[in-house]
């Protein structure tokens, strides 16, 4: 019913930037929180950023003052604007919505995206 579709990962040398954007599409009724999580290998998936409906923001320690987590409403995106990555923010970024849709306008659902590679290297 819905789907999210992450583009904007790749090999990035440390101190460098990127930007990650997801859409959000489908039977969508409204967006609550929409965020980014990562998981690193060997590692339990973790929330970065995320955003509510009203722009509230959430970071974790670890990309606080680096990282920057966009909305826009309208277009049921979200982006993170990531700077002066380091090679421990390597990880698969998924983005994540909480989704009420058409059929269910009461109940807010998770919905993933498929992930996208973030490699810090030099």
């Amino acid at each position: 019913q819905v789907q999210l579709v992450e583009s904007g990962g790749g090999l990035v040398q440390p101190g460098g930037s990127l930007r990650l954007s997801c859409a959000a599409s489908g039977s969508i009724f409204r967006i609550n929180d929409m965020g980014w999580h990562r998981q690193a290998p060997g590692k339990e998936r973790e929330l970065v950023a995320s955003v509510n409906s009203v722009g509230s923001t959430n970071y974790a320690d670890s990309v606080k003052g680096r990282f920057t987590i966009f909305r826009d409403n309208a277009k049921n995106t979200v982006s993170l604007q990531m700077n002066s990555l380091k090679p421990e923010d390597t990880a698969a970024y998924y983005c994540k919505a909480v989704v009420r849709t058409m059929t269910r306008p009461d109940y807010g659902m998770d919905y993933w995206g498929k992930g996208t590679l973030v490699t810090v290297s030099s």
